[in-house]
């Protein structure tokens, strides 16, 4: 059973929402973020990224920079920009991009029901990156950004949102990227208590992106706790800000690698070596793989297509069996020694949203000597994987549209 509840939504005002909702903390750099806040000076980036208040080269860990977040955040509210719902309450956020829609649920989860794995993950969480995420929301005293969850199609929770999307939305807008953003605010009691009920006859929910965001949200509560002896279980700190989605409606676009050089192999040699746990041939036409187990190579100035030879992998393994899984098994690490690629700084990341273009950029600019392009993680792989508790290799999914930050935000106190 599931618990996801309402709760007191700090919201902007429905004519700033636009100008105030911005992109989440881990998608733009530092610059990026303070070119963002240029164009648009009411952006939440002021509270999820507040180093663009700061001098330049301002560690984005120095104290003053989680100060800054809360002084932020409380002048949105000081200044009328946003303000609180005065009941608890759902909300609906619908998002359109490129004609394709998802629709979740905002509201509150569980932390005890994440430490118990009612709440599911299927990635690891960097130290470093909790830590900071733990800081940030203890200064701000909220949670300022929602975690993406999902869930298995629930008929009874569509036929809520059916409804409350029939009348006039709180929030509409589209971005400067194209993406649609449009929220109703869910505050009848009907309405409130059916979903409660829809959700309570889940038997999990899983975290799709924001991991960390979820494993310091847990570390918050499990912190108050600790600070609050005689807490009963319905504190704000208690539960986690997230959004759910239906697993049916979700996109995830492929993840590719970049790697820096051929680990002393010049191009011949390292072709014979990919060729031992893969079919290779000259690419044709469009070099994106369109199929399982089937990657794009691109290496000095062309495309080469990959399969992986049958055989190399175990189909009944939910992580080995995995693209990301079988290209670093079979390629990363013995042919070209990346073992971890969690720490390797010979290898990077390239979200599947900046198209393989960017992987020739890399490769053709002296950044890469190779890039390999993988077929996107499906919904039911990941369900597969964390439902069998485990654990999926490093930037496994990359999910499209980003859920906007500033459209909705958690208040501890």
């Amino acid at each position: 059973m599931v618990d996801f509840r309402p709760f007191r939504t700090l919201r902007p005002v429905p004519h700033l929402a636009a100008e105030i909702a911005s992109l989440p903390y881990d998608v733009l750099d530092t610059d990026e973020a303070r070119a963002e806040v240029a164009r648009h000076h009411l952006s939440f980036l002021h509270v999820e990224k507040p180093e663009v208040d700061l001098p330049p080269g301002t560690d984005p860990h120095d104290p003053r920079v989680y100060e800054t977040a809360r002084l932020n955040l409380d002048r949105y509210v000081n200044e009328g920009l946003m303000t609180q719902d005065p009941v608890p309450t759902f909300s609906v956020y619908r998002q359109v991009m490129d004609g394709r829609a998802q629709v979740g649920v905002v509201g509150l989860a569980s932390v005890d029901e994440y430490l118990a794995d009612v709440i599911r993950k299927h990635e690891l969480t960097r130290a470093e990156k909790e830590e900071d995420r733990v800081r940030h929301m203890d200064a701000c005293d909220a949670h300022p950004s929602p975690v993406f969850l999902t869930h298995r199609h629930s008929p009874a929770v569509d036929a809520v949102t059916s409804r409350v999307m029939a009348a006039a939305p709180f929030h509409d807008f589209t971005s400067s990227d194209g993406v649609g953003h449009t929220l109703w605010r869910v505050d009848e009691a009907e309405d409130i208590e059916a979903l409660r009920a829809a959700f309570g006859e889940m038997g999990n929910l899983y975290v799709a992106d924001g991991h960390h965001r979820t494993a310091s949200a847990a570390r918050i509560g499990l912190l108050r706790r600790e600070q609050n002896p005689e807490w009963t279980g319905e504190e704000e700190f208690n539960h986690f800000m997230a959004v759910a989605f239906p697993d049916a409606q979700l996109r995830i676009l492929d993840y590719n690698r970049v790697v820096a050089d051929l680990a002393g192999s010049d191009i011949e040699e390292f072709l014979d070596r990919v060729g031992e746990g893969f079919e290779v041939e000259a690419a044709t036409g469009d070099p994106a793989p369109t199929a399982p187990h089937e990657f794009g190579m691109y290496l000095a100035g062309s495309w080469y297509r990959l399969r992986a030879r049958t055989g190399t992998w175990n189909p009944a393994d939910p992580v080995g069996s995995l693209d990301v899984s079988i290209l670093q098994d079979r390629l990363l690490s013995p042919v070209l020694g990346i073992g971890d690629p969690r720490r390797d700084e010979r290898i990077d990341f390239v979200g599947g949203i900046r198209g393989l273009g960017e992987l020739e950029e890399w490769v053709d600019g002296g950044d890469a000597a190779v890039a390999f392009a993988l077929f996107p993680t499906s919904m039911d792989e990941l369900l597969a994987v964390a439902d069998a508790g485990m654990i999926m290799p490093p930037k496994s999914t990359w999910f499209e549209p980003k859920l906007r930050s500033g459209l909705f935000v958690h208040l501890l106190h």
